[in-house]
């Protein structure tokens, strides 16, 4: 159990602190950034696999064109989340990106709800009710809604919904979603490369050294969530996953010193006493059904 606490902080901590990584890489565009970002991935993981003789899965998978279409809309949302974040961090949007992981457990339950057949308990509604307030009032007040934070819960829920139905794992699941990226990727690269517009061609070796380490930056923390999780109990790993947007929102606020009012503070103590809800239920249900 202590172990798998420690896992799972750890890599909610990582994930926390990745605008520090994307705003030192501000020089280089969003785009390309995320083709880094898979292409370094694929290396790591092929170097992590390759240690463990842990190959013998990808064959059937490779004949399975199901799961291969599965895997590829997988891929597909994964890579337009780390896209729309890696912008909205260069662009100044690190508040606002952080809301969308704040929302993002709630989203996953709406999902469980329509798509997976699940019930809600009162104070759950309770809790994506107090969640709508919140959401309504940024709206409301900013005139528009808070399109970065929705584009990032709803790309990850869903993402999250494929992945809870494929039965590959963690790192099994991440090479394979991986791997059909890694061709674009590495097409995109080498035709920025023949334009000579790549950030990574003449660029200096910290440039070069921060691009190559996107690779293990995407991939450990991965790993360690998938360790964790298998350690301690879903409800404790859903209060825990708090740890990531409240970084990411402490850091746009002190270090990058972005816009956060009395108005903001509305909201987002709205969607937060929501989140006390919507957690206080889960761990007593988990007592409950432990006692």
């Amino acid at each position: 159990m202590n172990n798998g606490v420690i896992y799972a902080f750890a890599a909610f901590a990582m994930w926390g602190l990745f605008p520090l990584y994307f705003k030192t890489l501000h020089q280089v565009a969003a785009l390309e950034l995320l083709a880094h970002r898979m292409a370094w991935s694929m290396l790591f993981l092929l170097i992590v696999l390759t240690l463990r003789s842990q190959w013998r899965w990808l064959k059937p998978v490779l004949r399975d064109k199901p799961l291969l279409a599965r895997f590829a809309a997988s891929a597909v949302l994964l890579s337009t989340n780390w896209g729309i974040y890696i912008w909205a961090v260069n662009a100044g949007h690190i508040v606002e990106a952080s809301l969308g992981y704040f929302i993002n457990p709630l989203i996953n339950v709406l999902f469980g709800y329509f798509f997976l057949g699940e019930r809600l308990r009162r104070l759950q509604w309770l809790a994506i009710a107090i969640a709508a307030m919140g959401v309504l009032w940024l709206t409301w007040q900013n005139g528009q809604p808070p399109w970065i934070s929705a584009a990032l819960a709803v790309t990850f829920g869903s993402y999250g919904l494929l992945r809870k139905t494929a039965r590959l794992g963690a790192l099994e699941g991440l090479t394979l979603e991986t791997l059909l990226l890694f061709p674009v990727a590495l097409a995109f690269l080498g035709a920025m490369a023949g334009l000579g517009k790549s950030s990574f061609v003449d660029a200096p070796l910290s440039v070069e050294m921060l691009l190559a380490a996107a690779g293990p930056i995407t991939a450990i923390p991965l790993l360690l969530f998938a360790a964790g999780a298998r350690r301690i109990p879903l409800s404790m790993l859903g209060v825990i996953q708090y740890v990531t947007p409240t970084l990411q929102l402490l850091i746009g606020v002190w270090i990058y010193h972005e816009p956060f009012d009395a108005t903001q503070m509305v909201g987002y103590g709205l969607i937060w006493v929501a989140l006390i809800v919507y957690s206080l239920e889960g761990l007593w249900r988990a007592r409950l059904g432990a006692a």
